[in-house]
């Protein structure tokens, strides 16, 4: 049979880019389709303008740092809509980029919805229909309200970056990467944040000593952090006063009106703890997990296994129970970080068009949360290693030199969980500025097999924060 392409792509993030790109490049015919902008959730609407606002938040701290070595800096304001203008322009510019490497690869790109209509075909939203040797699902995720009464009030994610103008007050539901990242930034350009989370700790699955720490961070930032909390009920300003509760018909309209506005800093709303406390803010942002975007696409009518959370259903080569039919990224929800779904795009090119079967590699993968301080992982926690057997713990936390000097509490974590027998190092974590920038270097060592007289053998650079990696001798416990 001939087919239009050998591979069609849907969704243009940076898995679906890279694995078109990779792809074209051994002399294959390849489509893409992308229904919204070029470069998905990385790009525009998550990792690439989430990490410009931390970088623009953390200049807060900047003047009276500086002052106490010497220099002469007022406290200075921070423009909102100056640096969204700039930001914007940032995003398109990479947008561009995006377009340009497909075109310059030879892919040809819809600007459309596509959707399968069976194992070798896909229509477009326009009623075009285009049929593949191979079809490639990488259309990612989106971020999901809870299903509350009157979250129609609320924000997600994607919202932050097109504010009007910043909120005066602030509540962010969850206690994830993404809840405690936009806590500390939001606060950090002075926004007054309330963060609620469920559980007893935030950032659930890292190291609870890290975690810790990152959370004692947070709440001496400002932030009021109150775990074991959750919403019980919101709506617009007033609804909730004690006495008074307006007809469902009236919120859900007040809703509306209120979302539509949302962006442009109409408000507020009312929240009401599950603690019984009654407040009002000018936003609720709900960072309360995120769903894979399968919705539409035609997966289950061809036979293609949905999970629960509507995660594609794929193999350990991304190959969905449809043999011409593959998918990566966060529609698969394995590991949803955009590095992972860039490497799951190059496997499946040395599977399909390498003719080399590649499994996808998902142990000992680095992680950053973007919090203030940030916290770097790879590996087991303490927690995980010592469910494996016996282990020694190297720790140390101290105030690091640059701060300190200018009379700051703040702390450093720096800990390394090695295995008694094999001295293997099973895990680091790190809780310092730049930890994303020094798990990515530490994480090689352990990726490698590193031992915990490998660590010892390293001279340190010093003065540095990291020299404390090479320099821990006794275990703090076992």
């Amino acid at each position: 049979m001939a087919f239009d392409c050998d591979l069609f792509v849907i969704g243009g993030g940076s898995g679906g880019v890279r694995a078109a790109r990779m792809a074209a490049a051994t002399g294959a015919r390849v489509q893409l389709a992308e229904e919204s902008r070029m470069g998905g959730t990385c790009v525009i609407r998550g990792c690439v303008p989430k990490k410009l606002m931390v970088f623009a938040s953390s200049f807060r701290e900047l003047p009276s740092q500086a002052r106490a070595y010497g220099w002469d800096i007022p406290e200075g304001h921070f423009d909102w809509l100056a640096f969204r203008a700039r930001l914007h322009t940032e995003l398109d510019r990479l947008e561009g980029v995006y377009r340009r490497l497909l075109d310059g690869s030879g892919v040809t790109i819809h600007d459309s919805r596509a959707r399968l209509v069976d194992p070798h075909e896909v229509a477009l939203a326009d009623g075009r229909r285009i049929s593949a040797k191979h079809i490639l699902i990488a259309t990612g995720g989106r971020p999901e309200r809870p299903d509350l009464p009157g979250a129609e009030l609320g924000l997600v994610s994607d919202d932050i970056f097109n504010f009007a103008k910043l909120p005066e007050r602030l509540l962010i539901v969850g206690g994830g990467f993404i809840a405690c990242e936009m806590a500390c930034i939001l606060q950090g350009l002075g926004v007054r944040v309330t963060q609620f989370h469920r559980g007893a700790q935030i950032l659930r699955g890292f190291d609870d000593e890290a975690r810790g720490l990152v959370a004692e961070a947070m709440r001496a930032s400002g932030i009021s952090l109150r775990v074991g909390t959750n919403i019980a009920a919101m709506g617009p300003k007033g609804s909730l006063d004690d006495g008074f509760a307006a007809p469902a018909a009236e919120l859900q309209l007040d809703a509306r009106r209120a979302l539509s506005g949302a962006l442009s800093g109409s408000g507020p709303c009312a929240v009401r703890s599950t603690t019984g406390e009654l407040c009002e803010v000018d936003h609720v942002l709900f960072a309360t997990g995120r769903r894979p975007n399968s919705d539409g696409l035609g997966l289950e009518e061809i036979g293609i296994g949905i999970g629960r959370r509507g995660q594609v259903e794929v193999n350990e080569y991304s190959q969905t129970a449809v043999p011409s039919v593959y998918a990566i990224g966060d529609v698969t929800d394995r590991v949803n970080l955009t590095p992972v779904a860039i490497r799951e795009g190059m496997a499946f090119v040395e599977t399909v068009f390498h003719a080399r079967p590649t499994p996808v590699d998902h142990a000992l993968i680095p992680a950053a949360v973007f919090t203030q301080p940030e916290l770097g992982a790879v590996g087991m926690t303490e927690e995980e290693a010592r469910d494996q057997g016996p282990i020694e713990v190297y720790a140390t936390s101290f105030r690091p030199m640059r701060s300190a000097f200018a009379g700051s509490d703040a702390r450093v974590l720096m800990k390394l969980i090695v295995c008694t027998e094999t001295r293997r190092v099973l895990g680091c974590h790190i809780v310092a500025p730049e930890a994303g920038e020094m798990i990515q270097l530490a994480a090689i060592a352990v990726k490698m097999g590193a031992t915990k007289e490998d660590f010892d053998r390293t001279c340190a650079v010093h003065p540095t924060m990291a020299e404390e990696l090479v320099t821990m001798r006794n275990p703090v416990r076992r």
